[in-house]
């Protein structure tokens, strides 16, 4: 049995790529269940994030393990396995922790130790339970991760700061406005978490005017209420950005939301007055039309715009990089050792259980003898010799839980089911 981890990451491939193996919330159980029927997986999860689409899985036979995985993603990207050849990321048992545990410390992202990642690595999980396609291996292995990604963050300083791309976004906007959106009109597409993040990025920017945009008019209103602004549907979108300076666009749609038929040219007299508009997609897939990059006084900024924006802005963070990846290591070891203990645990529990049976049968036998003694007097005596057991248990069985996972471990744990016929 294996652990292994084929994926598609952002520096590695092409926006374009990306997008198409990027899986939306609606669409990742039914990618999970398709995964978690096929015979070779044994546990499947999906993690899909701005960044990177990740399968990881508990296989049978690793290298069928690694073409099932590599053929299922190149089929979603729709291109031949050989075409992404020097593409894949791929890992295998230990080094899947380690990779792993730095993508939800958020030391692979583009925005050094950002926040968002953290609860994504945890949605992935839950969404893989529910589909029942996580195991134990799987569930321990992402369970531990999270932790680890709170350890970074709790005990370090790289997630002061910027540290979510709805942050950055705000920032890049402002930065084609003059360095500040003070007296801007700002439209938001989008009322989800990422959407939320780039309100709460907002305050303390002062536009003028912030307008949100959501499939629920509702949920817009109640958004944008945080800052004093107002909300509408998506039929109000037209209205919304030919009034807008700034519009960020952070939906969970699969499509583009934003095309030309909605973003008429500066100064074509159709109610932009001339004035310019910068665009933000925040989305994978992406949520605005690319080609809008031709429309006169549009400019459009995507999530490679994003990545170069956090990497010049990151400096001050990277001093923090090397405790982080310290934790990281500390926590991969931690999670090895239990690892390594829960696999000795079957074997030292039924040592303790054997032993135990033989306790209890002795006493049993030798209950005549021991006649002359009230409860308590035996209750004390069965008591004596489990105390003795265990002190005569702790050392090997001590020895099998240190050196579980290693030659030597395998020889301890071999000697100790022949020696006590387990």
């Amino acid at each position: 049995m294996s652990v292994i981890v084929v994926g598609l990451e952002q520096h590695r491939v092409s926006l374009d790529v990306l997008e198409r193996a990027a899986i939306s919330e609606d669409d990742l159980g039914k990618v999970v269940a398709s995964l978690r029927d096929r015979s070779n997986l044994s546990e499947v999860v999906v993690l899909s994030t701005c960044m990177r689409t990740e399968l990881y899985a508990v296989v049978d036979r690793f290298h069928e393990g690694v073409t099932d995985l590599q053929e299922f993603l190149a089929a979603m990207v729709d291109v031949p396995v050989q075409a992404l050849e020097d593409s894949w990321t791929v890992h295998f048992d230990d080094t899947v922790t380690s990779h792993l545990f730095e993508v939800a410390a958020g030391l692979r992202s583009s925005v050094l130790g950002e926040t968002e990642v953290l609860g994504q690595v945890r949605r992935a999980l839950e969404r893989a339970e529910a589909e029942r396609a996580a195991g134990p291996v799987l569930s321990g292995l992402f369970g531990h991760a999270v932790q680890a990604g709170r350890h970074v963050r709790r005990d370090t300083a790289i997630a002061r700061g910027t540290t979510s791309l709805s942050h950055v976004a705000v920032e890049l906007a402002a930065s084609r406005t003059g360095g500040s959106l003070a007296g801007c009109s700002v439209l938001v597409v989008g009322a989800g978490e990422m959407g939320q993040g780039v309100v709460d990025a907002l305050e303390g920017r002062h536009p003028a005017c912030l307008v949100v945009a959501n499939r629920s008019a509702p949920r817009a209103a109640e958004l944008a209420g945080r800052l004093g602004g107002a909300g509408v549907g998506l039929a109000g979108l037209p209205g919304a950005i030919a009034d807008a300076d700034v519009a960020l666009v952070c939906t969970g749609s699969s499509l583009p939301v934003l095309g030309s038929e909605l973003v008429a040219p500066a100064g074509d007299g159709s109610g932009r007055a001339g004035r310019p508009l910068v665009l933000v997609d925040l989305g994978l897939p992406r949520n605005v039309d690319p080609a809008l990059r031709a429309v006169p006084g549009v400019e459009l900024l995507d999530m490679d715009d994003l990545t170069a924006h956090a990497e010049r802005a990151m400096a001050g963070r990277r001093a923090e990089l090397s405790a982080a990846q310290e934790i990281v290591r500390d926590e991969v070891e931690r999670y090895r050792a239990d690892e390594r203990a829960r696999g000795a645990a079957p074997v030292v529990a039924a040592l303790r259980a054997r032993v135990e049976d033989l306790r209890v049968a002795e006493l049993a036998r030798h209950r005549r003898r021991l006649a002359g003694l009230d409860d308590r007097q035996l209750e004390e005596v069965g008591a004596v010799v489990r105390d003795v057991l265990a002190k005569v248990l702790h050392h090997p069985t001590s020895a099998v839980k240190e050196a579980a996972g290693t030659p030597r471990g395998e020889r301890l744990v071999e000697a100790l089911r022949t020696l006590f016929d387990l």
